[in-house]
């Protein structure tokens, strides 16, 4: 029998890129796409728990494939628990636009949903394709200009090698990003600080009221052995990301901050008042 995968993303079961990865995977497992119903880009890792989800199962590309009315945790939840689909791996993207550095990760709802799948014991994978042009993250994902190819190959690649073997020691999740124009190889690669130099555009609506968008220019470049430097010098970065956000750096300092006799809560709380 062929491995299971769930396959997810945050751009909506309508992206191209969604599709481009089913058509990559669906020669080497069982595909069962469980994705948002609508866009849902840098949602991160949110979770609807003030509302209920609905999942309807629809036919899409010749496929049955779950629309969720939700955010890609949601998506990945009701896979696992309502579906019960008990995946081998867990694929996220392909994303429209890469998903680079600290602040990515964090706002990604691609990456969100292959973390929420780690969470819940399932290895995950997350796939993003650099574009050209910022502008192509906010138009229609159903129509995308750019070449999924070799998209595909690097998903079918990575993925296969997953599908029989476990992931690395202390890897939870794999941040996979593709350049535009590949034109390396695969380089395993650490997470930058920065891919956004962030600014606010401050503007005003036909009322003369202010409001503002977020923005700023791409980080041209970083350090050697970073995402960002790979995917600018055209190679696949693959990058392993633990859910371990603890800093066991800082436990000597804060050891030194809050064990020290001045700050006993215990005898505090005794003293009177």
């Amino acid at each position: 029998m062929k491995p299971k995968i769930l396959l997810t993303n945050d751009d909506g079961i309508n992206s191209v890129g969604l599709w481009a990865a089913y058509e990559a995977l669906a020669p080497i497992a069982e595909v069962t796409v469980v994705a948002p119903a609508t866009q849902q880009s840098a949602v991160g890792r949110s979770i609807s728990i003030f509302e209920p989800i609905r999942a309807h199962e629809i036919m899409m590309n010749g496929v049955n494939a779950y629309a969720v009315g939700g955010k890609p945790t949601d998506s990945v939840i009701i896979g696992l628990f309502a579906l019960s689909l008990d995946p081998d791996l867990v694929v996220s993207g392909i994303n429209i636009g890469e998903n680079l550095s600290y602040e990515s990760i964090m706002t990604s709802g691609t990456v969100g949903a292959a973390l929420e799948a780690a969470n819940q014991g399932t290895p995950a994978i997350a796939f993003s394709l650099q574009v050209e042009d910022q502008g192509d993250k906010f138009d229609d994902p159903r129509h995308h200009c750019q070449s999924f190819e070799d998209a595909k190959t690097v998903v079918r690649e990575v993925s296969g090698t997953f599908l029989t073997r476990k992931f690395p020691e202390g890897a939870d999740v794999i941040n996979v990003n593709i350049p535009s124009r590949l034109t390396g190889r695969y380089e395993v690669t650490r997470l930058s600080h920065k891919l956004f130099l962030t600014g606010v555009e401050k503007r005003l609506d036909p009322r003369g009221r202010p409001y503002f968008w977020i923005n700023g220019p791409l980080v041209g470049n970083d350090a050697e052995g970073t995402d960002v430097h790979a995917i600018r010098k055209g190679n696949v970065s693959i990058t392993p990301i633990t859910l371990d956000c603890t800093a066991p750096s800082a436990n000597k300092e804060l050891r030194s901050l809050f064990f020290s006799p001045s700050l006993d809560i215990t005898r505090c709380n005794k003293e009177e008042p």
